[in-house]
């Protein structure tokens, strides 16, 4: 965008009767709520490479900035009217693609305002909308609140040709069931059904696909494309992208072939979902490339593209693209929230040694554009610290944070202890403990964790039992975390009998519910030497919290080895369901193991109205057994 237009329409927005109601609003709110921003950079270099660590003595330092405020904040803080309608018709300038993307994301939290707000751009004749607007808006009403407004933006997107992806059908499906809108489960489904089907575009979309995944490129897939009857649209050149995805120096040389065709211009769309393709490790510098490319014709990165390509890279373990990506970002016009910063910051952390130079090029980044550093920012530092075992320097950190006005709090302790237990000083770890007790920031069912894994892992499992009963005398909760870690520790060292008793003492004397992986696991080992009766009492406790019931354990162990009896109390144990597939399978199974006379044996001792099953009766009858899935 020209940088003058931009400007003036700033201006025009910042004298608009709204926004000067706004910002008097607000001038108020900051003189009785005035924040001291401290920053932990010098004017100097923030990385000092004369010393082993660098770190930056703190310096205070107050910003007094005048910005005009950014549209979605005008939004949030307007009753929706006629009059804002008005103010916003007034930034149109500015309200480009990336823009548009930009208020939705902001908008997330609320559904209402970002409808409106859609319902308004979209009928304005100067925007251009685009499937990742409206798979964006659409995710936002996925709501029991909005889900008139979202069936209403549904079709409107099928009628004017925006393709309903996948990607955009699960993420909402995944909505819907969590939150138990069944109906709306099952009509989305149908309409990504009837979509599919009446595709048009379809078929030209996967010729082309075909046409470039079949060869190499060159004068002869640019002669079979010009064969095929292409209508460019920025739908159709985003779709093949897509399906291009798996092969992206491909996708690159059909973008490279659309931009040569007469009468089509890329745009902002397309070069985002090309950038979206590029993101990976084989093609990451021609990625670089198409965004430099971008940033010289005058587009730039949306924020929803931004998110999906960073977390792609942190997902490849490609971290310096992540950050370097995050550097650009904080430069353009669309800066990515703290929530975004210290999400990569907890990505850098996680490595065993993470890289110091990039986690403080985040923080700095993010400082520079006037922002404090908050608690979470700190906190992302300080995690990296620890978990490389800079545990001097992660105290440093913690120094700056309180003279910022942060108190350490159980997600700062927790680090600290997750340090010294990763370097097997369990000792100063259960210090840590006490000394968070002793200035009143009571351990919580994390911090517990942490400290029990960490004796876990240095492969003391009784000091760790000693933790976790403290921390069933604190009063903590114990989740299925901690005891998946003591349950795996004890089979770990071949002691059964004991996680048998934990797991039977915490479940039914402090309320605790181990996850079923947990359960199935004890129980199979449980099997292995023999130890039925304890296995079948796991069962039972199954059904108390409400699992899947755990069955093929018990049916391979009793038709491997058990007895008629065991088969018996299996049946009628109340983890098992009263069902006569189970039957089946059990007498499935047992004359699967050529064990006719058990098989005939147990028949005799059940209920009646099972052994009369037809499908039992069939399976006894049968002159050939042979297995058939069950039904």
């Amino acid at each position: 965008m020209n940088p003058l237009k931009a400007i003036v329409a700033n201006l025009r927005f910042l004298d608009s009767p709204v926004t000067r109601r706004l910002i008097a609003t607000r001038s108020i709110r900051f003189t009785q709520n005035q924040v001291t921003h401290f920053s932990l950079y010098t004017p100097s270099p923030f990385l000092d490479h004369s010393h082993d660590f660098p770190f930056p003595n703190l310096h205070r330092k107050i910003y007094f900035s005048s910005k005009s405020i950014p549209i979605a904040e005008l939004i949030l803080t307007s009753h929706w009217s006629k009059e804002l309608e008005h103010e916003l018709e007034k930034c149109y300038p500015s309200m480009t693609h990336e823009t548009v993307v930009y208020v939705l994301k902001r908008l997330e939290a609320n559904p209402d305002k970002a409808w409106r707000f859609f319902d308004w751009v979209s009928t304005k004749k100067w925007f251009r909308a685009s499937s990742t607007v409206y798979g964006l808006i659409l995710r936002i009403l996925a709501t029991e609140e909005t889900i008139r407004q979202f069936w209403i933006t549904l079709w409107t997107m099928k009628r004017k040709g925006f393709y309903f992806y996948e990607e955009i059908y699960f993420s909402i499906l995944v909505v819907f069931k969590r939150k138990k809108m069944d109906k709306d489960c099952t009509s989305l489904t149908h309409f990504c059904n009837r979509s599919i089907r009446e595709d048009a575009m379809h078929s030209v979309v996967a010729n082309v696909v075909g046409i470039i995944s079949v060869s190499k490129w060159g004068d002869g897939v640019n002669g079979e494309l010009a064969k095929v009857k292409i209508q460019l649209s920025d739908n159709f050149v985003i779709r093949v992208l897509r399906e291009l995805r798996s092969t992206p120096l491909k996708a690159y040389e059909f973008f490279r072939w659309v931009g040569r065709q007469s009468g089509y211009e890329h745009n902002t769309m397309t070069y985002n979902a090309l950038a979206r393709v590029l993101a990976r490790t084989d093609s990451i510098e021609k990625f670089w490339s198409v965004i430099e490319e971008m940033k010289s014709v005058g587009h730039e990165l949306d924020i929803d593209t931004y998110l999906k390509i960073s977390r792609m890279l942190q997902r490849h373990r490609m971290v310096e693209d992540a950050v370097k990506l995050y550097e650009l970002m904080m430069d353009s016009s669309y800066k990515p929230s703290v929530k975004d910063c210290s999400s990569l910051l907890k990505s850098l952390s996680e490595s065993d040694k993470p890289n110091m130079d990039l986690v403080f090029r985040v923080s700095k980044k993010y400082e520079s554009t006037e922002h404090t550093l908050s608690k979470a920012i700190y906190d992302g530092i300080h995690r990296s610290l620890t978990n490389s075992g800079k545990l001097d320097e992660a105290e440093d950190i913690v120094n700056h944070m309180r003279k910022a006005g942060h108190e350490p709090d159980n997600i700062t302790y927790g680090q600290v202890i997750a340090g010294f237990c990763k370097m097997r000083r369990l000792e100063e770890a259960c210090k840590v403990m006490e000394e968070m007790e002793s200035c009143g920031c009571i351990p919580d069912t994390n911090t517990w964790t942490l400290l029990v894994q960490g004796h876990c892992v240095a492969n003391e499992v009784d000091r760790a039992l000693r933790c976790l009963h403290k921390m069933i005398e604190k009063g903590c909760n114990l989740d299925a975390a901690v005891l998946r870690v003591m349950t795996d520790s004890f089979l770990g060292q071949k002691r059964i009998d004991d996680a048998y008793k934990l797991l039977v003492e915490v479940a039914t004397k402090h309320g605790a519910s181990p996850s079923r992986s947990t359960y199935e696991k004890l129980i199979v080992n449980l099997l292995k030497i023999e130890k039925f009766e304890e296995a079948l009492n796991l069962l039972c406790l199954t059904r108390k919290h409400k699992h899947t019931p755990i069955l093929e354990p018990f049916v391979q162990y009793i038709s491997n080895f058990g007895s008629v009896e065991d088969a018996v109390k299996f049946l009628k144990s109340k983890g098992s369901p009263r069902s006569y597939l189970i039957y089946f399978r059990v007498f499935k199974s047992l004359l699967g193991k050529g064990r006719l006379s058990e098989a005939e044996d147990l028949l005799s001792k059940i209920p009646s109205y099972m052994s009369k099953k037809k499908e039992i009766r069939e399976l006894f009858d049968s002159n050939v057994f042979r297995l058939r899935p069950l039904s």
